[in-house]
């Protein structure tokens, strides 16, 4: 479905409209039209677009776990507001080329085992405000990806899913950056990961300017990590090796006031790069405690490695190598 509205143009998804949703086709020959495309409903080039809801998106996303749902390309001044958004096919709402955007009040739903269904993906963009939702999926509630600046998400609820992540950056070797995000006030409970930077080896760039303040973790797998060896591991993809030469570098991250519980034994992982370490690491009243059934006897553990910061108040403890 391609969308060709004028700028400036509002759509309300209400009971009286569209029944309420808009729903995707429900049998794979309903998608054979969509086989070479990435996305079900694209908005292109729309300046000033409003979506205010209530009303959903239906992906119906069981049937086939591939199409993204929802692409906005180069719509300055977007505000997406008051919609449910459930069973992607992939991913649910993606940004691209956005400046100027607000997203709130928000549902988004779909099951904890659904493949690559994350909420927001956002990508080059600047100035984009995520607020006040309830993200829950099987893959990212919030991703943040290269050439993006300024970007605040305050008050999510997230989970399930993979938490709220910044990458993955410099795959295939290419150059991403990432500068001025803010992650505040929000929830993040029984996810795989809760607030996480991962780049890939052999890229280049950086990811700068974060602070992640004000959060709630609640039986999460890894509550906070850096990881700057990140690869999927999947199918036929070929991992960088560690010993690359170049590194989207990770610098000026602070995380404060952050409390919850991990579902592993490491409440902390910061797995950083020897050609690159991570830099002006700032870790301020941040308290996870573990799982008391695991060997380390409900007493989390960090692991720390080629890190320059600072680290107070903080538990478990961190010592860097």
């Amino acid at each position: 479905m391609f969308v060709r509205v004028r700028s400036f143009m509002s759509i309300r998804v209400r009971s009286c409209l569209l029944l309420g949703t808009i729903t995707a086709p429900n049998t794979l020959d309903g998608w054979k039209d969509c086989v070479h495309r990435q996305f079900w409903i694209v908005f292109v080039a729309v300046k000033g677009l409003t979506i205010d809801g209530p009303g959903r998106f239906d992906g119906q996303g069981s049937t086939w776990w591939r199409i993204k749902a929802i692409h906005f390309n180069g719509c300055p001044g977007l505000r997406l507001k008051g919609t449910t958004h459930i069973n992607s096919p992939f991913l649910h709402i993606s940004i691209k080329e956005c400046q100027d955007v607000d997203i709130g009040n928000l549902q988004i739903k779909a099951p904890g085992n659904s493949p690559n269904t994350d909420g927001i993906d956002i990508s080059d963009s600047s100035h984009v405000n995520i607020h006040d939702s309830n993200i829950q999926t099987g893959d990212d509630c919030v991703a943040i990806n290269g050439g993006v600046v300024d970007i605040n998400v305050t008050n999510v609820w997230c989970g399930p899913g993979h938490g709220i992540s910044i990458g993955s950056l410099g795959e295939n070797g290419g150059h991403d950056t990432v500068e001025q995000v803010l992650v505040q006030n929000c929830n993040i409970t029984g996810t795989s990961n809760g607030l996480r930077i991962k780049t890939v080896p052999n890229g280049t760039g950086y990811a700068k300017g974060i602070r992640f303040q004000d959060i709630n973790l609640v039986n999460v797998q890894n509550p906070i990590i850096i990881d700057q060896y990140y690869c999927t591991h999947s199918g036929n993809v070929v991992c960088p090796p560690q010993s690359s030469t170049k590194a989207v570098q990770v610098s000026d991250v602070t995380y404060t006031n952050i409390y919850g519980s991990s579902a592993s034994k490491f409440g902390i992982v910061f797995n950083c790069s020897e050609i690159y370490k991570c830099t002006n690491i700032v870790v301020n009243n941040v308290h996870i405690t573990g799982d008391a059934d695991l060997d380390t006897g409900g007493e989390d553990l960090a692991y720390c490695k080629n890190v320059q910061g600072e680290f107070v108040d903080t538990t478990p403890s961190v010592s860097c190598y």
